[in-house]
């Protein structure tokens, strides 16, 4: 898988999770510990693509 590849992947991988987290928010009953599980993810994919981006640039 090309580096473009991985991080496509990446991105999609995080708009999912984005649209969880929406969705969760957005229920009645909405459950606290998966809303911060989910920005955990979120947070931890938003830096692997920072990370592989800043290194395709060095």
């Amino acid at each position: 898988m090309s580096m473009q590849a991985h991080v496509a992947e990446l991105e999609r991988r995080h708009q999912a999770l984005e649209k969880e987290l929406r969705e969760e928010v957005a229920r009645p009953a909405a459950n606290d510990s998966r809303i911060a599980d989910l920005k955990r993810r979120k947070l931890h994919l938003k830096d692997e693509i920072a990370r592989l981006k800043g290194a395709t640039l060095h």
